[in-house]
């Protein structure tokens, strides 16, 4: 019989705070489907990924305005007003995180997040510096689903793959932590969250 996890690894965006592009842009499109437009004309998805990397923002800055000059203004608003970009908490899912903390759960973290505007995001959002030990891929310099950022936690930290429940809202990361050994959850909400907390042996 396979045993149940005693360490929960979190991932940040979208499962503890929300985060969408989007909501920076709609003070410059009209709609959603025009900032859509606007992100994959630009390639700005991948665009951020290379900050989750660790490349410096000048030089991404630079670099993506020199192949889209008429959209200067939206490029810098980028990093200018990162904020905007995340609204707030999910209430739901850190309360669970404070009641496993309340217990003496052992609580982790796996991040994409470029090193700087994570440091921001913990000023911000007191909860985020409340883990034992955090891997942010802007400072690793690698990113989820990489193996590589996984055994970096466990290897830091002394821990068993077969030990930790992982969280994440993006399947390829959940996949990702699988393929290492690790329990794994697709967060949807922290309903579907506490439950499966529930099937792994934890009291929520």
């Amino acid at each position: 019989m396979t045993k149940n996890p005693t360490i929960v690894v979190f991932d940040i965006g979208n499962v503890l705070i929300r985060w969408d592009m989007h909501f920076l842009y709609e003070s410059f499109f009209p709609d959603r489907a025009a900032t859509q437009a606007f992100i994959d004309e630009t390639g700005l998805a991948d665009w951020n990924l290379q900050q989750d990397m660790g490349r410096d923002w000048c030089e991404a800055e630079d670099d993506l305005i020199g192949q889209f000059p008429h959209y200067e203004q939206e490029i810098r608003a980028f990093r200018a007003r990162w904020h905007d970009t995340v609204p707030g908490v999910i209430a739901g899912a850190v309360l669970i995180k404070e009641r496993l903390e309340e217990q003496g759960v052992p609580l982790y973290a796996i991040t994409n997040f470029a090193a700087d505007t994570f440091a921001e995001a913990q000023e911000r959002f007191p909860t985020l510096r409340a883990f034992r030990d955090i891997v942010i891929s802007g400072e690793e310099k690698v990113i989820k689903p990489d193996p590589v950022i996984y055994q970096r936690l466990l290897e830091r930290n002394g821990l068993e793959a077969a030990d930790c429940l992982f969280i994440d809202d993006s399947e390829k990361n959940v996949a990702g932590a699988r393929a290492v050994g690790m329990h794994a959850h697709h967060f949807r909400s922290p309903y579907w969250l506490a439950e499966d907390l529930k099937r792994h042996g934890f009291a929520i």
